[in-house]
């Protein structure tokens, strides 16, 4: 028999073969293929085991493992954009798939627009004609599983839940030593879930296959939602801010609009509140995933986070760091990509200057070299960067506020604001005081949002 070979533009369809929990090792498999080929086998492994189960919070453990065979799909599906997708094991119902579409375009946004695909009318997931009822209450105990990326927001909201007197336990998926460190640092429990791709991936990659950005953070979600019923808890808390919902414009080569692109789409409010609905009516009615820091800006979470120096020299917001170093918690900060100049530019106006400069390293703000990097946060001559980084008005408005303090208003890039820049726009533009006003769009449940209103307004 011949040897199958993945050839991308021949693939007609992209299985979802099957998936299976073995409660005695904490071992998820998620089972993936294309068309006829080997099986791509993904593993999720959730400490604690054995798990125990009741019958009622194992149904719901199947529910939460589907849903996260069907969204993690979307790192093998990228490969091909095969024009079919099959459910081999099992079926999904029509506010299933309405979901997962949803996810699947938005999520993969950015991907299509830097690889020249159209996914609009591509991406179909098929389902039955019934309609599932809403799940009960499986008594969850009051407690919250709290993601960390080793970046300045979650530790923001560690904080806050500490504060209001939240029991928690900080959690991250994969192999990270910085952010184990940084998870260490709170003196809360943890836990590290393991996640291994189906080593075929690296494969294909390397023999042509589609390649870019996939919506990770409501990947990393529904692994947690899994988690957090295996372990019998009833809060799912990221820290993903409002700025997040707001995209890139696309300008063409004649400076008009020609569409937005968000790479944080899956941390944004569309996302958060489409997901934490479905697993509240598909998955368990007392699970309640959120975030934490909805209601703030870019800007109000860096004046949370300057409250405290706990995290100096621990925290790094540095994307590319974390793909070059991958095990070592070592050189946080690179100090060129586009979250080191957003951060240090988020936190100027709130850190002292000896603090800030001291956290990442060097002054990025009296260094020429920088400019195009900031040009694109501030959205002149240049559109957002394809990051997790703020509006632009937020970046705005913070080197505006840095233009009137003597300790920084003669730094290179400042100077450059205030003589090219700063003319062009309008001053009542420029105000920071309305980017730190809370927002009243979000999931966060009421007793404890009382509890937090007051210190987040603060």
């Amino acid at each position: 028999m011949k040897e199958w070979q993945f050839q991308r533009d021949a693939i007609r369809t992209f299985r979802f073969v099957r998936c299976g929990f073995d409660p005695a090792n904490g071992i998820a498999r998620l089972v993936y293929a294309f068309d006829d080929g080997p099986e791509l086998v993904e593993t999720v492994t959730v400490p604690g085991a054995p798990f125990v189960l009741d019958e009622a919070r194992a149904a719901a453990a199947e529910r939460a493992l589907r849903l996260l065979h069907l969204i993690a799909g979307v790192s093998y599906y990228k490969a091909a954009v095969a024009p079919e997708l099959r459910i081999d094991g099992y079926a999904i119902d029509a506010a299933t798939a309405a979901l997962l579409e949803t996810i699947y375009r938005n999520g993969l946004g950015e991907f299509a627009y830097r690889n020249g695909l159209d996914l609009h009318d591509r991406i179909r997931f098929p389902h039955g004609d019934a309609t599932q009822a809403p799940v009960p209450a499986l008594g969850l105990r009051a407690h919250a599983l709290v993601a960390i990326g080793g970046g300045k927001d979650s530790l923001v909201s560690i904080e806050a839940l500490r504060g209001a007197g939240v029991d928690q336990t900080v959690t991250w998926i994969g192999g990270s030593q910085l952010i184990a460190a940084c998870a260490a640092r709170t003196g809360l429990p943890t836990l590290n879930i393991g996640r291994q791709l189906a080593p075929q991936l690296f494969d294909y990659n390397r023999q042509g296959a589609w390649n870019g950005h996939i919506p990770v953070t409501v990947l990393n979600s529904a692994i947690m939602v899994f988690a957090a019923v295996l372990l019998g808890v009833d809060q799912v808390v990221f820290s993903n801010e409002r700025s997040a919902s707001y995209g890139s414009l696309i300008l063409a080569a004649d400076g008009s609009v020609t569409g937005e692109v968000n790479h944080q789409w899956s941390k944004g409010w569309a996302c958060e509140q489409a997901f934490g609905e479905y697993v509240q009516r598909h998955v368990a009615a007392d699970l309640h995933y959120y975030s934490l820091l909805r209601p703030l800006s870019e800007l109000a979470v860096a004046r949370q986070f300057a409250r405290t120096d706990r995290y100096d020299a621990h925290f790094s917001s540095c994307n590319r760091n974390f793909h070059i170093l991958g095990e070592r918690p070592v050189n946080r900060w690179c100090g060129v990509c586009p979250k080191c100049h957003f951060v240090f530019l988020a936190l100027a106006p709130f850190l002292s200057k000896p603090r800030l400069v001291g956290i990442l390293g060097r002054n990025l703000l009296d260094d020429p070299a920088q400019a195009d990097g900031y040009d694109a946060l501030l959205e002149y001559q240049d559109h957002k960067p394809f990051e997790c980084v703020g509006e632009g008005r937020e970046s705005r408005a913070a080197m505006a506020a840095l233009a009137q303090r003597p300790e920084w208003r003669e730094d290179a890039l400042v100077e450059r604001f205030v003589r090219e820049i700063r003319p062009q726009l309008q001053a009542q533009d420029l105000r920071i005081e309305p980017l730190l006003v809370l927002d009243d769009q979000h999931r966060i449940p009421p007793r404890l949002w009382e509890r937090l209103r007051e210190a987040f307004a603060a």
